[in-house]
């Protein structure tokens, strides 16, 4: 079981879910109407390390968040 968070705008209570690998949360939240239209411009880090590949084996207990994109001054 992984934990997700969703940070910044996205506002989005947090979900545990039983996966093995980005790819299949990218499955799974691409029909969350919240949340869709942040996947392609969300970072992701795992365990607070940001990641690029979406098969990156995840293991129980690790905690996923998504990041979405910033501005400030």
């Amino acid at each position: 079981m992984v934990e997700v968070e969703f940070l910044g705008p996205i506002n989005k209570e947090k979900m545990n879910l039983d996966i093995s690998n980005l790819s299949q949360l990218s499955e799974i939240l691409k029909d969350d109407e919240k949340v869709s239209s942040w996947l392609e411009k969300c970072a992701v880090a795992v365990n607070d390390t940001l990641v690029s590949s979406k098969e990156m084996p995840l293991s129980d207990g690790d905690k996923i968040s998504l990041l979405p994109p910033v501005c400030g001054g």
